[in-house]
């Protein structure tokens, strides 16, 4: 394990000791020096169940947050992490280079060609790549990266959450004809997601339809994940698309479609 797991293995126990599976950041600083690692504000980002410690995994304790630098440990690791289906179908997409795609491997930038090259659109929207074809005031709206707080309550399972003040992270949103889709990105080849980066998106849009009166304007809401990955110097997205039937009840994800889409180079 490294020390990451280490702090995180060091909090579980101090937690069982006390009868108590709450904890805060001051608790996470001061564990991080006993333990030796540096980036404290990292402990806590667990975006994949292999990040767990062992032991969490076989006592099947997660991590869920509560906002104001407050979380705790809590039983029914498949409530916080969901695993990727097989892929639905899969599609040959036309693919021409241009001077910054692929320049870097972040996740950013993962996005960045999914949009460039209208995959985004076209998988969530049914859109081809010729919709540029639509006046500018009909075509879909991209919304960059950004982060904000809000208070959510919702529910994991059994267990009800009361977030204060929780930062969100989008990393991209698009709405077109009253479809939000928000959108997460990873490189490789993951096997789970925390539903989190999802869901966390979802319910912030879920509140501005419910609470701030957008109401039937937003028609939908789904979340997105999108994955890159190299076969043979060919890049390979696949996209998952998720909603959830019951909206503050983070456990309810469910599978609306999945594609894979391999860029295939065009002649320069």
């Amino acid at each position: 394990m490294g020390k990451k797991q280490d702090v995180l293995l060091e909090l579980f126990r101090e937690c069982q000791k006390r009868g108590d599976f709450g904890f805060d950041n001051d608790m996470v600083e001061a564990i991080c020096r006993r333990v030796g690692f540096k980036n404290k504000f990292d402990v806590t980002k667990l975006d994949n169940i292999n990040l767990l410690p062992p032991e969490l995994r076989k006592q099947n304790y997660a991590i869920i947050h509560k906002g104001r630098g407050k979380h705790q440990f809590v039983q029914g690791i498949e409530q916080i992490y969901h695993r990727f289906e097989p892929v639905e179908s899969e599609t040959t997409w036309p693919y021409r280079k241009s001077l910054l795609n692929e320049y870097n491997s972040s996740e950013a930038n993962v996005l960045s060609i999914a949009n460039n090259q209208r995959i985004l659109h076209h998988f969530l929207f049914g859109l081809d790549v010729e919709f540029e074809t639509l006046d500018i005031s009909e075509r879909p709206k991209t919304y960059f990266p950004h982060r904000t707080k809000a208070d959510l309550r919702y529910r994991v399972g059994e267990q009800e959450v009361q977030l204060d003040r929780v930062q969100i992270e989008i990393d991209l949103t698009i709405e077109y004809q009253g479809i939000i889709g928000v959108f997460e990105a990873k490189n490789g080849r993951p096997e789970t997601f925390s539903i989190y980066q999802l869901y966390h998106p979802f319910l912030y849009y879920y509140k501005a339809k419910t609470e701030f009166g957008l109401g039937e304007k937003i028609r939908e809401i789904i979340g997105v994940y999108v994955v890159r990955r190299k076969e043979q110097g060919i890049s390979v997205l696949s996209l998952w698309a998720y909603s959830f039937d019951e909206p503050l009840d983070m456990t309810s994800i469910r599978l609306l479609r999945s594609r894979t889409y391999r860029l295939e180079r065009k002649n320069d």
